[in-house]
């Protein structure tokens, strides 16, 4: 083996080790790094699913909340989980850096599972047991309710924290200055979501039937352990691991490129050339030197007015001069800018999302779920389906489609990230319509029996009837959800990468939020005339056909939407190569 020249040796895009030395490219990162931080998700994810799976059944059953109430809730908690990564993309790209900030909310994470798991081992904070065959039960105290919320979001809490930054750092054990390693990032984020769903599609195959039959105690105390191993794992790879230096707070520049540009909102316009840094934030130009520095873009033309110095520039002595930016913070700013339209139109793809966890587990729950004679599968571990199916997929995606694509379209992912994240948005509103049409038969199938007036009755059709909707979301996932982690993390400047998984997990979040809206605005609509309910507690009489129907066609107008903003979007451009990003 060759010697590696002296300027090899050591990343040459600024990373440090834990106390802030320059790492030797050899000893850390890539595979070996990337191995403990997959490992580390792969815990948490089947952590997580063991409470997020099969929540609508702890709501309904245990809780005795209405469906619709439930489903809400579910969505009300899964959107806050999917926000509250802004606060630890923050708190890591400002402050802690990532490796902190992933230890602190691991501990917050494990605190909150431990209690999840005490409101529902102790017997002064257990609520009344509601199975399928009781039409009735008492309401749980309004403590044992608070308390148990207050645990379910205290998980949520450390959630917003670990999962941004965990992702965010595993990405940054590849170096984008290294062609070589550049490539092998690129299929991380496929094998990281492989990982994702290995985890999850455990959690969902093993805790759900533990929660089902043997107890919500041991059901979520799994999860707690799980999630203490995950700690003790991510502890022991910290000497192979590459760190980012927290670069300030990022809200503080975003805001200082929009003071700035006001301020000097009656200037011309400067052109390219006229364009030059201010002598006072030399200090900054030469802190960021290390990482990539961004190219000068035509784009929101209006925000280079922040770069132009004056006489008051030239009389203001401090370093904290609003009056004037950088032309690098400038095009941070317009980065931002460009991207907002794209994740507008991923929302909905974040609405469609939210089905998979909440009425596709009810619809599940009523149906033939019988293996043989006596094993009945819980209806939440229907989504193992989705997860088998994007862990065969992966692989294929990655070794096979995407060197076919390469030598098709000359691109060295295959497609561009936007073709992948539309491919996938067209798959999930075909789940949609595939699933509508699923319900309408479960229905046929109940009035055939007489079977309309008996919510708690088995309907005489096998619950695999919903194995065509969960196998098509999960190819959806494959393309839309690792296109989005990819396309976020890529796309964001050097200094916000863990911000741009907390904007691709907002895309989950407030689409959870707008379903959650969407389906308490329905009740509240067709619930004027009973009969018409499209989420009567008795599925038997609701309409899910009629909702998936109307997000089966609010997904096509939006992918067309979608396409249009793509054929539009310019993708980053940095000054090392001069050229744009193949994305």
């Amino acid at each position: 083996m060759e010697e590696l020249h002296s300027s090899d040796k050591y990343v040459r895009d600024g990373s440090v080790d834990l106390h802030g030395h320059s790492v030797i490219r050899a000893h850390t990162g890539t595979l070996k790094a990337s191995l403990f931080i997959i490992g580390v998700e792969i815990a948490e994810r089947f952590a997580n699913s063991g409470i997020s799976s099969n929540l609508i059944t702890y709501l309904t059953s245990v809780l005795n909340e209405s469906t619709a109430t439930a489903a809400s809730n579910v969505n009300i908690w899964s959107g806050v989980q999917c926000l509250l990564p802004f606060l630890g993309a923050f708190v890591a790209d400002s402050y802690l850096g990532r490796y902190w900030t992933i230890i602190v909310a691991s501990l917050v994470y494990l605190l909150g599972l431990i209690l999840v798991t005490l409101s529902a081992s102790l017997r002064s904070l257990q609520s009344s047991w509601c199975s399928y065959n009781f039409e009735s039960c008492s309401r749980a105290s309004h403590f044992k309710i608070g308390f148990f919320y207050f645990s379910l979001y205290l998980v949520a809490l450390g959630q917003g924290g670990h999962k941004p930054c965990l992702q965010a750092f595993g990405a940054d054990q590849f170096d984008d200055e290294d062609p070589k390693e550049k490539k092998h990032k690129s299929s991380f984020f496929n094998w990281w979501y492989f990982g994702i769903c290995f985890g999850s599609l455990a959690g969902v195959t093993v805790l759900t039937y533990i929660q089902d039959n043997v107890g919500w105690g041991v059901g979520f105390g799994i999860p707690a352990v799980t999630m203490a191993v995950a700690l003790l794992l991510f502890l022991c790879g910290t000497r192979f691991y590459r760190n980012k230096l927290p670069s300030g707070s990022s809200l503080t520049r975003v805001i200082h490129v929009f003071v700035a540009a006001f301020l000097k909102r009656n200037a011309p316009i400067p052109f390219r050339e006229q364009n030059q840094l201010a002598s006072i934030q030399e200090v900054e130009v030469l802190r960021t030197d290390s990482r990539r520095q961004l190219l000068q873009t035509n784009k929101f033309r209006f925000l280079d007015k922040a770069t132009i110095e004056d006489e008051l520039d030239f009389e203001c002595k401090t370093t904290r001069n609003w009056r004037l930016c950088t032309v690098q913070q400038v095009e941070e700013v317009k980065l931002l800018l460009g991207m907002l339209p794209i994740w507008m139109a991923c929302l909905m793809y974040g609405v469609v999302f939210a089905q998979s966890s909440t009425f596709f587990t009810k619809q599940g729950s009523t149906m033939d779920r019988k293996i043989g004679r006596h094993f009945v599968i819980p209806s939440a571990s229907m989504q193992f389906f989705s997860g088998i199916s994007i862990m065969l997929l992966v692989p294929v995606y990655d070794r096979i489609f995407v060197p076919i694509a390469k030598r098709l379209s000359g691109n060295e992912r295959g497609i561009t990230l936007l073709q992948r994240i539309g491919t996938g948005m067209f798959f999930s509103a075909l789940s949609m319509i595939v699933a509508a049409g699923i319900e309408i038969k479960r229905l046929k199938a109940a009035k055939d029996n007489g079977l309309i007036d008996m919510p708690y009755a088995t309907i005489p059709i096998s619950v695999f009837w919903l194995l065509p909707q969960y196998v098509l979301f999960g190819i959806a996932d494959v393309f839309t959800v690792v296109g989005m982690q990819e396309y976020f993390y890529d796309q964001m400047p050097d200094t916000m990468k863990s911000l741009g998984i907390a904007v691709y997990l907002s895309v989950l979040g407030v689409g959870s939020l707008l379903s959650s809206i969407l389906i308490l605005v329905i009740e509240k609509v067709t619930c004027r005339k009973q009969k018409q309910c499209w989420f009567a507690d008795n599925l038997n009489k609701a309409h899910l056909d009629y909702f998936y129907w109307l997000l089966a066609s609010l997904s096509l107008l939006n992918l067309g939407m979608f396409m249009t903003l793509a054929s539009c979007y310019k993708y980053k451009k940095v000054a090392p190569s001069g050229t744009e990003n193949s994305s």
